[in-house]
C-alpha cells in the first residue's frame, strides 16, 4: 500500500518518541514476560497472526488497554504490518502512562519473514 506524505509524516512525528524492536529481541522478552499485542485490523489478525499475540486493533487499543492491561509498567509489544500503525499506538499508549511499550520494526512482514512462529 502507498501511503499518503501526511500519514508518513504523521508516522515520522510519532517515530521521534517510539523505541523500536526487533523480530529476534521480541521473541526473547516474549520469553521473559513481555505481552505481544496486534494492532491490525480485525480481518487482518483473523488471517495470520504472531503466535501469542493478543489482539487489539488501532481503532480500539487506546479506549480498551487500561481495562485489559492496567499495569501501566508491563512491558507491551505492540506491532502491525510494516511498523507505521504499531509506532502510532505505542506513542498514544506513552502520552496515556505507559513506560515500557515499544513498536516491533517492520511488523508482521518481519516477523513472517524471520520465520517466527504464526497462527491464523
Amino acid at each position: 500500500m502507498e501511503h499518503s506524505n501526511e500519514f508518513l509524516k504523521l508516522v515520522g512525528e510519532a517515530m521521534t518518541n517510539v523505541r523500536e524492536v526487533t523480530v529476534a529481541a521480541t521473541l526473547e522478552r516474549i520469553e521473559k514476560g513481555a505481552i505481544l499485542i496486534a494492532v491490525r485490523e480485525d480481518n487482518e489478525y483473523e488471517a495470520g497472526h504472531a503466535a501469542g499475540a493478543e489482539h487489539m486493533g488501532r481503532g480500539i487499543i487506546e479506549r480498551d488497554i487500561v481495562q485489559t492491561i492496567p499495569d501501566k509498567g508491563a512491558e507491551l509489544i505492540l506491532y502491525c504490518g510494516g511498523g507505521y500503525r504499531s509506532a502510532l499506538a505505542t506513542d498514544n499508549l506513552q502520552k496515556m502512562g505507559y513506560t515500557n511499550v515499544w513498536s516491533m520494526a517492520g511488523g508482521w512482514k518481519a516477523w513472517q519473514e524471520s520465520g517466527a512462529p504464526v497462527e491464523s
